[in-house]
């Protein structure tokens, strides 16, 4: 026969906490051995091989199995592959090891390039997402595997899992709010804020805006970090903000970044801030909702509302009507992170601002640096459509212009291999 059947995940992967000591060909070794096991339409299981290419599939009775009518030594093999396949505890033996990998990707140091890392995470990820993936995707996240590319998917039945983000505020932060999840006023122990959300797989295709949405990227961590970590910086603040800011996300996704607000405001001393998570695309939304559900339960009227928004559909000529609720009112904060992915989206973007925006507001941007390959192009058009002499003005005559710009270093296990760093923007008007 051919290659060998892959074996058990739980008898051949290794610890997590080993990664470190493997060789690239080894990791993907391993990645193989799960692509060959989980997906195995791509490659070819050993019996397809060794069939000739003049031999049909056997029809299907309706009382045997193709593999019961092979029969033999090659029909028990592949049994015992379809019986592996099925295994519930193998599968969650694959998936932890997959997702604790991807975890621990960016911190390995035996890839030869980023771009062998990325091929590696792309198949960990389509792995991944063959779990979850509708049985009528099938043929097309193989044949995307096949081609050695990371599969997408923009429909509402693709790969969904869950993760939990915590971000540790600093011990001085003062609690003037008493709920389930707020201790005393004014304890000085240490405290974080937790977030779960469902991130979708498909998220790993950026040229795919519903993919896109669908996960959490390095920058809306990054950012959520900075946020909990000092909030004066960011103008978190009742003096600046009042009790009850408004503040909205463009391009929420998953809306890391509205939920972290969300639950950091009222411990700030604005126990009624009022956060608007955006985006535009079915799926993402649909997710977005499922997420404020699931960390605001019970909460009819809660502290996110999320909302469609295109930013193509929103004029940004001064003397507009107002947007619909709920951005009928002008936002005390912007904020938005990774979501200029083609040379349009900044002018977009920057016009979409000046409807939101309130006249003593700040728009924080955070962009994604990837100096090479399809986005490299974008990585100057947020400086030229904010500098851009013909850019729209607000009500009263000013425009909105870029105040500071500060790199932010990509950090250890957080992001994708084509990503270099991040830049952070205050916007305001000027």
């Amino acid at each position: 026969m051919g290659r060998p059947y892959p074996p058990s995940p739980s008898g051949s992967l290794p610890p997590l906490n080993a990664l470190g000591s493997l060789t690239e060909a080894q990791i993907l070794a391993h990645l193989e051995n799960l692509v060959a096991l989980y997906c195995p339409l791509a490659f070819g299981t050993p019996a397809d091989k060794d069939r000739s290419a003049s031999e049909q599939p056997l029809a299907d009775s309706g009382y045997a199995s193709e593999t019961e009518q092979l029969g033999g030594e090659l029909g028990e093999e592949l049994l015992r592959l379809e019986t592996l396949r099925a295994d519930a505890f193998e599968r969650r033996t694959a998936e932890r090891w997959l997702t604790g990998f991807m975890a621990r990707a960016e911190a390995l140091a035996c890839f030869s390039s980023d771009a062998a890392r990325q091929h590696a995470l792309d198949q960990a990820s389509w792995v991944l997402e063959s779990f979850f993936a509708d049985p009528a995707d099938e043929g097309r996240l193989q044949g995307v595997a096949g081609q050695g590319g990371s599969s997408s998917s923009s429909s509402s039945s693709s790969t969904d899992f869950a993760r939990t983000f915590s971000f540790e505020l600093p011990p001085r932060i003062s609690v003037s709010v008493i709920d389930n999840n707020v201790s005393a006023a004014g304890e000085e122990k240490q405290q974080a804020i937790e977030i779960r959300l469902n991130d979708g797989l498909a998220g790993t295709n950026s040229s795919e805006p519903d993919d896109v949405g669908l996960q959490s990227w390095g920058a809306s961590i990054v950012f959520s970090k900075m946020l909990c970590a000092d909030p004066a910086r960011y103008l978190l603040d009742p003096a600046v903000l009042g009790p009850a800011p408004r503040i909205v996300e463009l391009g929420a996704g998953t809306g890391l970044v509205s939920l972290v607000l969300a639950s950091l405001l009222p411990r700030l001393g604005m126990p009624h801030a009022a956060v608007v998570a955006t985006d535009y695309h079915p799926a993402v939304l649909a997710n977005l909702r499922a997420n404020i559900a699931t960390n605001f339960p019970d909460r009819e009227d809660g502290p996110v509302r999320s909302c469609a928004l295109d930013w193509a559909e929103l004029p940004a000529a001064s003397g507009a009507s107002p947007p619909p609720p709920p951005l009928d009112a002008p936002a005390d904060l912007l904020v938005a992170t990774d979501v200029v992915y083609a040379p349009e989206h900044a002018a977009l973007l920057r016009d979409c601002a000046t409807r939101l925006l309130a006249p003593e507001g700040v728009f924080w941007l955070v962009m994604t640096v990837r100096p090479n390959g399809k986005f490299e192009a974008v990585g100057g058009t947020v400086e030229a459509a904010f500098a851009a002499a013909d850019r729209p003005k607000g009500r009263d005559g000013r425009r909105l212009a870029i105040l500071e710009s500060e790199r932010i270093e990509k950090q250890k296990g957080i992001g994708r291999g084509d990503e270099s760093h991040y830049r952070l923007y205050r916007i305001a008007w000027a």
